[in-house]
């Protein structure tokens, strides 16, 4: 089955009276709104291009008689040519009928459901009424016309309170320009130009706001009720719609704080990451290349005497341990934030453990002449922790303390105090002290703080942030400060004894995130 060929301007002409609703009632109707438009001509398009364009389409041959009488596009059994058994109408008086029916009903219906908004109902103000005014005629209904009478300056000055005085004199001289019009300052407003000036105030406060402000220079009868009650409908919604700018204004400004903040942060990481890449690098360097010079000249001279032999051999392995510890650090400090590391528990006595400690550095010890003092107490409880990991915590504590002790009468003094629910351990020494701004940032990743009498990085600033993390996953605390006697610094971590894995080891994952 297929309906009569139809020309193509018939199809374009029905298309386009689909803007008529929308157009008709924006000039006629204060009541329509933008949504209801919307439905409408949507709608309308949808009624349109299923009663007329597709089946215009299948017609001309534009689909193959393949899809049209067998395949998925056979359209002829939906009757667009017959909605609802209507099947006496030509096919475009029914495309007609059909899609003004629903773009009229959506348009009424939406546009009734939903009040105008604040916007809407001042540009409607602007529009409805332009057609109740003709130049040299009284409007055919008086109501809407001003009654009263002013001056043209009056006029003037009040629009430049809203619009700015230059936009008020180039309005009013457009007006008299396009009606062939010649005022003077003192020259009175007839009602055209009261109402003209109305309209230009509507488009910026409100159209009852406008009327009120337009009668404070026009003399003119009381207010009535209706006007008084619109005059509060329109304030109450330009508050509403105040305050909810307000708020998202307050919600951006705290949105482009937190952005704001995150790029401070992004960029103070980038930078640290760009400093330690160079730290590292510097540091891999440094023992890659006395190995390679000392194996150079132990393989490029194999008579040399066995004394300088043994001397390069051990620069060799020197540097070889060194090497090792920092590729160590950065693969354990990857690890523990990752949460891979793997721990194993055991019930350690602190104070055994640091006597361990101090016996594996005892050649650093006497290299710089130092003895170490302990100051243990009687008793103290075991905790239980991962051995070898808090072990790594007190070699790099002692070793910093080594290596920041006065050159000459070094003094290292290593503490053991026993509170109600955790074991404190503070390892001082006598060097220069850490100033009070890098006491919080050398427990960060990428940090690293010189010494404070040369201002030269010691180390790759990575033994610390590992230290922090270990203690932190065990549910313990770290700190440094100088000490209250002399100088020197103090570095602190307590370990509790009622340590529990899974709620330490998240405690742990947050703190380092």
């Amino acid at each position: 089955q297929s309906g009569p060929l139809v020309s193509i301007g018939l199809i374009s002409f029905t298309a386009v009276a689909q803007f008529a609703p929308a157009m008709l009632g924006g000039m006629y109707w204060k009541g329509g709104t933008r949504v209801g438009a919307l439905v409408g001509l949507t709608g309308g398009f949808l009624v349109w291009a299923y009663t007329l364009f597709l089946p215009s389409m299948a017609e001309s041959g534009w689909f193959t008689a393949q899809f049209i009488e067998h395949g998925p596009l056979n359209i002829w059994w939906l009757k667009p040519y017959a909605l609802f058994g209507v099947d006496n109408l030509t096919p475009i008086t029914h495309a007609l009928v059909w899609s003004m029916l629903v773009n009229v009903g959506g348009y009424l219906t939406l546009s009734l459901l939903r009040q105008p908004t604040v916007l809407e109902h001042s540009q409607a103000s602007l529009f409805v009424d332009v057609f109740k005014y003709e130049e040299g005629k009284q409007p055919q209904n008086p109501a809407v016309m001003w009654r009263g009478s002013t001056s043209v300056e009056n006029l003037r000055s009040v629009l430049g309170r809203f619009l700015g005085p230059g936009r008020a004199g180039r309005v009013f001289a457009q007006y008299a320009k396009t009606r062939g019009l010649t005022w003077t300052s003192a020259s009175d407003a007839d009602p055209e130009l009261v109402g003209f000036a109305e309209k230009q105030l509507a488009g910026v406060i409100g159209a009852a706001s406008a009327r009120v402000t337009v009668a404070s220079v026009v003399k003119e009868e009381p207010l009535s009720l209706k006007e008084v009650m619109d005059i509060l409908d329109e304030t109450s919604q330009v508050i509403a719609y105040s305050h909810q700018l307000e708020e998202k204004s307050r919600e951006l400004e705290k949105a482009t704080a937190e952005l704001r903040q995150a790029n401070e942060e992004l960029k103070k990481l980038d930078r640290l990451k760009d400093e330690f890449i160079s730290t590292v690098t510097h540091e891999l360097r440094t023992p890659l290349t006395s190995i390679r010079a000392f194996s150079e000249i132990l393989s490029d001279n194999p008579n040399l005497d066995m004394g300088k032999r043994l001397e390069f051999s051990g620069i060799i392995l020197k540097e070889s341990e060194r090497l090792t510890r920092l590729i160590n650090n950065v693969l354990d400090l990857a690890k523990i934030e990752s949460g891979n590391m793997e721990w194993t528990l055991s019930a350690v006595d602190i104070r055994e453990l640091i006597k361990d400690t101090v016996t594996a550095m005892t050649t650093l010890l006497h290299e710089k002449h130092i003895q170490p003092e302990l100051d243990f107490p009687e008793s103290a409880p075991v905790v239980r922790v991962d051995r070898d990991r808090i072990m790594q915590v007190l070699l790099n504590l002692v070793s910093n303390a080594i290596k920041f002790c006065r050159p000459e009468n070094g003094w290292i003094q290593i503490q053991v105090q026993v509170h109600r629910q955790t074991v404190q351990v503070n390892v001082s020494d006598n060097g220069a002290g850490i100033s009070p701004e890098y006491r919080d940032i050398i427990f960060e990743k990428f940090r690293q703080v010189g010494d404070t009498l040369t201002d030269k990085p010691q180390g790759t600033g990575l033994g610390l942030p590992i230290c922090r993390r270990i203690i932190s996953y065990f549910g313990g605390e770290i700190w440094a400060d100088n000490r209250a006697a002399g100088n020197g610094a103090t570095f602190s971590f307590t370990l509790p004894f009622n340590y529990q894995p899974d709620a330490a080891k998240n405690s742990s994952n947050h703190s380092a995130l």
